[in-house]
């Protein structure tokens, strides 16, 4: 079982290197990196490069760890013993099966997506420290413990919203996914668009490159945005000279797919102005 990626995800060495490792020691993979940069992408491309199924566990920042293995609702229970119904002397009848567990109950090898674990508080990985190292967990309405049948490859992702704890960064395996360089994103560009002109693109990642070095940027556009811009500016059918012509201005073409917020808007019209001063 060896990931080298998909024809649709382009993966750098390092990263192939990375997921192949955490499968070979059967870690979890925590992927960090700046949003947009492919992380939940990866996990999917990984189930479709070596053939399995995938689950997805959506973090939040009001997710708990429980909830990944199970929820007991007590409450339907007590209804429904208030009304009679014979459901009630079957307690698994109100045990909701979590991520973890369909993934530990699977007849063949899962991936399981755990993906922004970042946004919940603090205690959330340290609450899943046994469960990932054993693949088990107890059930104690019923008395039974949940035993994987096939080790998952777990992938992990974090946008470093904040620090994970130690006891936890133990058990992973760590990749960080570099932002690509202007040759990796060319590559991964020509994927989504395979028909588009090489001195539109080559002009079009350059600019793009110069507004994400720009000092004072609050935010950098990531890769799924520069994927909508050039989506933007191949609908509209523009040359390489549109693109030069508006460089002129500072402000990009079709600047609302790369900048989103209105302090860089500000900060691109500011640059705009001072160019025309000095002319």
């Amino acid at each position: 079982m060896k990931f080298n990626g998909t024809k649709n995800y382009i993966a750098t060495e390092d990263l192939t290197v990375a997921v192949n490792a955490a499968v070979t020691l059967e870690r979890p993979l925590l992927i960090k990196g700046e949003p947009g940069t492919g992380k939940t992408e990866l996990a999917k491309q990984v189930a479709l490069g070596l053939d399995l199924d995938m689950l997805e566990w959506n973090i939040k920042s009001t997710t708990k760890a429980q909830q990944g293995l199970y929820e007991y609702d007590a409450v339907s229970r007590l209804r429904d013993s208030q009304l009679g119904d014979q459901r009630v002397n079957e307690i698994s009848n109100y045990i909701r099966k979590g991520k973890l567990w369909e993934s530990f109950e699977s007849n063949k090898k899962v991936v399981l997506l755990i993906d922004e674990i970042d946004k919940a508080d603090i205690e959330f990985p340290n609450d899943l420290l046994q469960e990932l190292d054993k693949m088990s967990f107890y059930v104690y309405e019923t008395g039974k413990t949940i035993a994987a049948k096939h080790r998952p490859v777990v992938i992990i992702t974090s946008n470093n919203e904040k620090e994970l704890p130690d006891a936890f960064l133990r058990r992973c395996f760590f990749h960080y996914i570099k932002f690509p360089d202007q040759e990796t994103l060319q590559k991964i560009v020509k994927v989504h668009y395979p028909k588009i002109k090489d001195d539109l693109l080559s002009t079009a990642l350059s600019q793009f490159f110069e507004i994400r070095e720009q000092t004072g940027l609050k935010k950098k556009p990531s890769t799924s945005e520069v994927l909508d811009w050039l989506k933007l500016l191949l609908s509209e059918d523009l040359k390489p000279e549109d693109l030069r012509r508006e460089t002129s201005s500072a402000l990009p073409k079709l600047h609302g797919a790369l900048l989103k917020n209105e302090q860089d808007v500000q900060l691109f019209e500011r640059l705009a102005f001072l160019a025309r001063n000095q002319r």
